[in-house]
């Protein structure tokens, strides 16, 4: 990824930025981001809504482990990178934040509200992918989790779109969101066939139940949405394994104490076995959310990844799909 925002550490440990066109650097607070008009009322979604975050914090400050919990290897120029894209889409008459429920759903239920999908753009008519961050199901860490996904994705010239859903109702947002993109494919530029679901922890549970064609119709309750032609994962201990799933990417870190890469490598096996393409990574030495990798073993797996997405794009039918229930 070539950053917006060049970036130098100084002696105090704190990321300089050296680039002044764009509009926020590392410095920039949470405050200074949500209060900006380019970002409406939404802005304070692109944060964990769950981790009570000051708006005097900076940019700098945020891209930190001590907020999101679980994770590594977080990249202060990465995140610069996401707020400038988006605040450039905004100012450029490219609407980035879509409400996934209309006024009438958050009516009757207001937790609705703290939802939506953010949009990073790629080429008019592409395949869509749907990025979800894990948290443990406490939080949403899209910064490091599906954030920096969905811009590499965008980059690479297919659509993105990061979810931001309810920690204790996951599958239902998620099932939500596939709906929303796929009735409105037109109006947001994007091809409704052959999108890929990619998650990362938790994220990456809710991107394999959803991309199983029984959970999906189940949860959508519809028969006419296509399933994923992929589902992207990292480091999670899924092992649901079915005829229904969808052809799946798996990475993972050899020390991951959460995530066992035996578990993974073990239901990629049995799905193998059932005739579903897949493809595994262990990477020695990393631990657990390490997200796109960068500086580590692990970096450019998201080629691999955009790779074996493109090698399984093609529409399946939904015929036949038994009624199940999700653990």
């Amino acid at each position: 990824m070539k950053p917006d925002t060049e970036i130098s550490t100084g002696d105090n440990g704190v990321a300089n930025d050296t680039n002044k066109e764009n509009k926020f650097t590392s410095r920039s607070t949470i405050g200074d981001v949500t209060s900006d008009p380019a970002f409406g009322d939404f802005g304070y979604l692109l944060f964990p809504v769950d981790r009570n975050l000051p708006d005097n914090m900076t940019l700098a400050q945020v891209s930190s482990a001590s907020v999101y919990v679980w994770y590594s290897h977080i990249q202060v120029t990465t995140t610069v990178d996401i707020i400038n894209r988006l605040y450039n889409d905004a100012v450029s008459g490219n609407q980035i934040f879509y409400r996934m429920y209309d006024d009438a759903e958050i009516a009757a239920d207001p937790s609705k509200a703290d939802t939506g999908l953010f949009y990073f753009r790629g080429e008019k008519g592409a395949p869509f992918a749907i990025t979800n961050a894990g948290g443990g199901f406490m939080y949403v860490g899209a910064m490091h989790d599906s954030f920096p996904h969905s811009l590499e994705i965008s980059n690479a010239g297919y659509n993105a779109f990061a979810i931001i859903y309810r920690p204790d109702d996951p599958y239902s947002d998620l099932a939500k969101a596939i709906e929303f993109i796929h009735d409105n494919a037109s109006s947001l530029g994007v091809r409704a066939e052959d999108y890929s679901l990619w998650g990362g922890s938790a994220g990456a549970r809710m991107s394999a139940v959803l991309g199983n064609k029984a959970y999906l119709q189940q949860l959508t309750g519809r028969i006419d949405i296509p399933q994923a032609s992929a589902v992207i994962m990292q480091y999670t201990g899924y092992t649901q394994a079915s005829p229904y799933d969808a052809p799946t990417y798996v990475c993972v870190g050899s020390n991951d104490g959460i995530a066992s890469w035996r578990t993974m490598q073990n239901r990629l096996q049995r799905l193998s076995a059932m005739g579903i393409p897949t493809e595994f990574h262990v990477y020695e030495g990393l631990g657990h959310g390490f997200g796109l990798g960068i500086g580590t073993v692990a970096d450019g797996w998201i080629k691999d990844a955009l790779k074996f997405w493109r090698e399984n794009m093609a529409a399946s039918d939904n015929a036949g799909i038994p009624d199940v229930t999700v653990d």
